[in-house]
């Protein structure tokens, strides 16, 4: 990156004194290094930039315009070096205010002159003129109050054209600390002002006496050969003698003197030949000096000679003037034809354009170049743009043809593409990489980096031609002084008609920027005979979200810069329809990204389980959509004059499934993961913290979990997933603006109950089904008949072992989920409760004893759960219990409460467990 240039310095004004609208010429160091980037320049506070002409880095021309201060500074103010500083100041003189008595060197117009009593221009008619001063002495406006002047003196007027002037209220007006010597003077001065008007008509006469007598003297000559010729027949011999002898001597005369007369006659000639050459010499030399002068550059002095000459010989009839005049006039064409080219010649700047055109303009060049000028103008922008798209869709493919561009990349600002390239975190399935160095090009999608230079390219061009335009229609770009009004007026008709023209060309240069954007970004959006012409491009793979993103902030920075050239809106509602489309594709993509990331959160279960029985799978899964939303967040924002995202019911209905798909794909991953066999589990994938205490023991317990386990732990997270992180991401959807969030919660909860569900009754199933399994063989174990026993001792073992089992999977869930506690041993309960309820049906017949043990052990099970109990386990009990005989005498009854006690003291530490459930489900 170079080094910014130094302040401008100015260290000389040439004059440095003069009234308002003097040319002064500004000399110094760093002036600037073109007219686009001279942006200010202020003389005595005054802004003269309109005026303001650069010559060069050292020298700039302009007009001092009217100011306040009577003296100050010049200040020059560059793009490149900033506001700088003078050395030297500007005296701004007060314009003279020349009465109309007083001599003056230019003319002035009496129809204005200036009121010494209102102290300001008045226009009047010329016979009510009058001196600015009659007395001739300095006036001193005295203090008195016009109201008591007018009440000293009613009905009278200090105005000594009126036909009520009053002498006494002029002088106490204008001379009232004025001494009397001064006014005695003042007198003399009235005195000798009236003897001079008096003696103008004798003055006059005096000066034109010599007329007089010449006129007298060729009246009398005129008499006297009037009188002659009444006479001539008198004396007609002696005039013929007269004459003969006057003859001779005529004779003799030119004998002796006519080689003198000729060498005199021919010194006139030759004397009237040069003062010819020396009166004329300015047509003889200007063709030559038309040619120097093109050839310096000096149009102006060329245009200046040339109106001279055209009204002094343009109608001339003298051979040789005509024959140099069209000499000059074929000069003249060929300059046209010169400053045409320059004008129709790309690139170029606003004010060699404008030049150009004054330069045609006063040359009277056929035509419309201005027009002309606009119209290659807006072939250059539109052939710019697609050279631009040529040259990156060859570089894409890899030829490295490269077309003539407009060197935009000089511009010291960094490209906002290499700012986000090296702040973008490495993230999954992003396209963004850590850029360590300032070649963004190379890392950024070929796309973007054409929409980019496409926009920058347009950016930089249209401001000009839209001015261009502008000046065309207010005429100024033939004067900026209100000069050549007619071909100010003859400019505005033109630009009257032609501002449908203009109109199309301005929307076929957004048309080309937006449909060479949606080729790069939405070729689908084409058109199919438009594909060719603005697409082309190799589409690999769709840019990210991230991308998209910044291609839209740098197409609303474009549509901004637009906006602020006051461009019509309907011409850039095209520009705002593209950054529609690309903002609902960049949130369509983004959601589309967004679950292919969930998808791979799967890959990166730990299964390490906290206090609540989750794993970091919930939160990672809220994580990702949170930042997917807020990476959005500039995207679902409405700019000035943008429509909501939302707006058309498509869009919403396509935002509502992938946000429906989301869900539903991190639903299916927790299915995955639960229903995975164990052999199937990827630990390599695995990243631990070193750091972390318990690394090793994690990594064993992670390998050793079983699939009741893994069931658990899912089960674990579908109850966050449902009583918080659904409820979470639904808030985040509804803050960014998302519609339909109820139907996507709403199906996302019955997907998700429907998971929890179905990996319930398999957990169940994997637990339940050998407790059931097992009581059976266990009740009949040893050929135990129920109408054949002996007198009941205890609670048989198939029974412990049944409970010993329960406890067993009070312990697993236990340890991964006391939440879980609850709902897992109830649905176990009712299992067991059922099954015994069923062989209990299935006895014929029981005996006494066979009925007691029956009875034993059916409420030693019953006590043992009933904190777990539910109506379809209690309901199961009393079935069992209704299906036995009735205990008849106490003694029976006693023994069962006896043996009862002796079960539950005997099993006291086992059963412990079920109490602690019973507190923490109290509490819970």
């Amino acid at each position: 990156m170079s080094r910014a240039r130094q302040p401008p310095l100015v260290t000389g004004i040439s004059p440095n004194e003069g009234i308002s609208w003097t040319k002064v010429t500004i000399r110094g160091e760093n002036l600037g290094t073109g007219p686009t980037d001279l942006i200010g320049l202020t003389i005595c506070g005054h802004n003269c930039l309109l005026t303001a002409e650069w010559m060069s880095a050292s020298k700039i021309v302009c007009r001092v315009g009217s100011a306040k201060n009577d003296k100050g500074d010049i200040i020059v103010t560059t793009k490149s070096g900033g506001k700088g500083t003078s050395t030297v100041s500007f005296k701004l003189l007060k314009p003279e205010k020349i009465g109309i008595l007083d001599q003056s060197a230019v003319w002035v117009d009496e129809m204005n002159y200036y009121d010494m009593r209102t102290d300001r221009n008045k226009g009047i008619p010329p016979l009510s003129l009058r001196p600015a001063n009659p007395l001739g002495i300095e006036i001193d406006k005295g203090r008195f109050p016009q109201k008591d002047l007018e009440a000293l003196f009613p009905g009278m007027s200090a105005d000594f054209t009126s036909e009520n002037f009053s002498a006494a209220w002029y002088l106490i007006e204008n001379h009232s600390t004025t001494s009397f010597d001064q006014l005695k003077t003042a007198v003399v001065h009235l005195k000798k002002q009236a003897n001079k008007k008096n003696e103008g008509s004798l003055a006059y006469v005096k000066g034109g006496l010599s007329t007089f007598f010449e006129a007298q003297d060729a009246l009398s000559a005129i008499h006297q050969k009037l009188e002659a010729d009444g006479t001539e027949k008198v004396e007609g011999s002696m005039t013929q003698k007269l004459e003969n002898v006057l003859n001779r001597a005529s004779n003799t005369a030119d004998t002796l003197f006519q080689e003198v007369l000729g060498r005199k006659d021919k010194a006139d000639s030759t004397r009237n030949a040069l003062n010819v050459l020396q009166r004329f010499k300015f047509l003889f030399n200007l063709p030559l000096n038309i040619e120097r002068n093109i050839q310096k550059g000096d149009y102006d002095v060329v245009i200046n000679d040339y109106e001279k000459a055209k009204s002094l010989f343009g109608k001339t009839e003298v051979q040789v003037f005509k024959k140099y005049y069209a000499e000059v006039e074929t000069r003249i064409e060929a300059l046209r034809e010169l400053l045409l080219d320059k004008l129709l010649e790309t690139p170029s700047t606003l004010h060699d354009q404008k030049r150009y055109i004054r330069y045609l303009s006063d040359l009277h060049a056929p035509g419309d170049p201005a027009w002309q000028c606009i119209g290659a103008q807006h072939q250059w922008i539109l052939q710019l743009m697609h050279n631009c798209k040529e040259s990156y869709v060859k570089e894409q493919k890899g030829k490295n043809i490269f077309f003539p561009m407009l060197d935009l990349d000089s511009d010291v600002r960094s490209s906002p593409i290499g700012h986000l390239s090296q702040t973008a975190s490495l993230k999954r399935g992003s396209s963004f990489q850590s850029g360590r160095d300032d070649a963004w090009r190379y890392k950024a999608p070929q796309q973007v980096v054409f929409v980019e230079k496409l926009t920058k390219l347009v950016v930089s061009q249209l401001p000009n031609f839209w001015k261009l335009w502008i000046s065309y229609v207010n005429g100024s770009l033939f004067s900026e002084t209100a000069e050549k009004s007619g071909q100010m007026e003859r400019s505005k008709k033109n630009a009257r008609q032609r501002q449908n023209d203009f109109k199309k060309m301005i929307q076929e240069v957004m048309h080309s920027l937006v449909k060479l954007i949606r080729g790069a970004l939405l070729p689908f959006s084409l058109r199919e005979g438009e594909s060719r012409q603005y697409g082309g491009w190799e589409m690999k793979s769709e840019l990210s979200g991230q991308w998209l993103t910044h291609v839209i902030q740098t197409v609303r920075l474009s549509s901004e810069s637009l906006t602020a050239l006051e461009i019509p809106n309907d011409m850039l509602q095209i520009i705002q329809d593209l950054i529609l489309d690309l903002r609902v594709r960049c949130i369509i993509v983004t959601l589309q990204h967004t679950a292919e990331d969930i998808k791979r959160l799967a890959e990166k279960e730990d299964w390490v389980v906290d206090n609540e029985g989750l794993t970091s799978l919930p939160s990672q899964f809220e994580q990702c959509i949170i930042h997917s939303l807020q990476s959005l967040k500039t995207v679902l924002d409405c700019k000035p004059g943008e429509a909501s995202v939302f707006q058309q019911q498509k869009t919403q209905e396509d935002v509502c499934q992938l946000s429906i798909g989301i869900m539903q794909v991190f639903i299916d991953c927790l299915e995955q993961l639960s229903t995975k066999p164990d052999g199937d589990i990827d630990t390599a994938h695995l990243s631990v913290d070193v750091s972390s205490p318990d690394l090793f023991g994690s990594i064993h317990e992670d390998s050793s979990l079983s699939s009741e386990q893994r069931l658990l732990i899912a089960l674990s997270n579908c109850r966050y997933l449902e009583r918080h992180t659904f409820l979470n991401i639904a808030e985040h959807f509804e803050k960014h603006g998302f519609q339909g969030v109820e139907k996507i919660t709403q199906v996302s909860m019955e997907s998700l109950k429907e998971l929890d569900q179905r990996l319930f009754e398999m957990y169940i199933e994997f637990k339940a089904d050998p407790i059931v399994g097992s009581l059976e063989p266990g009740i009949y174990a040893g050929y135990f008949d129920w109408k054949d026993c002996l007198v009941p001792a205890g609670v048989r073992n198939y029974l412990k072992e049944a409970l010993v089992n329960i406890i067993a999977v009070h312990a697993e869930v236990f340890t991964i989920s006391k939440d879980l506690v609850p709902r897992v041993m109830s649905r176990v309960v009712e299992a067991v409760s059922e099954e015994l309820s069923r062989l209990m049906q299935c006895v014929s017949s029981f005996s006494k004893n066979g009925a007691l043990q029956a009875r034993l052990e059916i409420c030693a099970l019953r006590d043992t759960v009933a904190i777990y109990l539910t109506p379809e386990s209690n309901s199961s009990f009393k079935q069992a219990l209704e299906a036995l005989p009735q205990l008849s005498s106490g003694t029976d009854k006693k023994l069962l409460e006896e043996l009862l006690n002796k079960f539950k003291s005997s099993m006291h530490l086992q059963l412990t467990c079920f109490q602690a459930s019973s507190s923490a489900m109290m509490k819970t």
